[in-house]
């Protein structure tokens, strides 16, 4: 199928910067004010859409080809999540050589390396390296 097809959303790779995180963290925080008002407003109503990760995106499986070609420079590299379930999640995605999917969480690690850590970055090159 044409590439041309899908939008340009879907061809493009965001490499997960500062930026990145804070726009999860204001994501986040708007979300949990919409679920205060929610509740308030419909205290009778329990019943809530809930959206659930896609499946062709799980962790340890090939991204699919409509996603396009992973440009060399960002294998190995932290980019922005394409799930929209991860859009209010401190996450982000790896992809390695083999277009394998791997997720971290963008929370410090061992409450000191932060996801831009170089040495946090090493360990998940050497950890996603096919």
């Amino acid at each position: 199928m044409d590439s041309s097809f899908w939008s340009s959303e879907t061809n493009r790779f965001r490499r997960f910067t500062p930026e990145s995180l804070a726009a999860i963290e204001e994501r986040i925080a708007n979300k949990k004010k919409e679920q205060v008002e929610v509740k308030d407003k419909n205290k009778d109503q329990g019943v809530e859409e809930k959206l659930t990760p896609q499946l062709d995106l799980k962790i340890c499986k090939t991204l699919p080809s409509l996603y396009g070609d992973i440009p060399a420079e960002l294998v190995g590299e932290p980019l922005e999540d394409f799930d929209p379930y991860y859009s209010d999640h401190k996450t982000f995605m790896v992809l390695n050589k083999k277009r394998t999917i791997f997720r971290f969480s963008a929370t410090p690690a061992l409450f000191i390396f932060g996801p831009f850590n170089s040495v946090r970055k090493k360990a998940i090159k050497i950890l996603t390296h096919s």
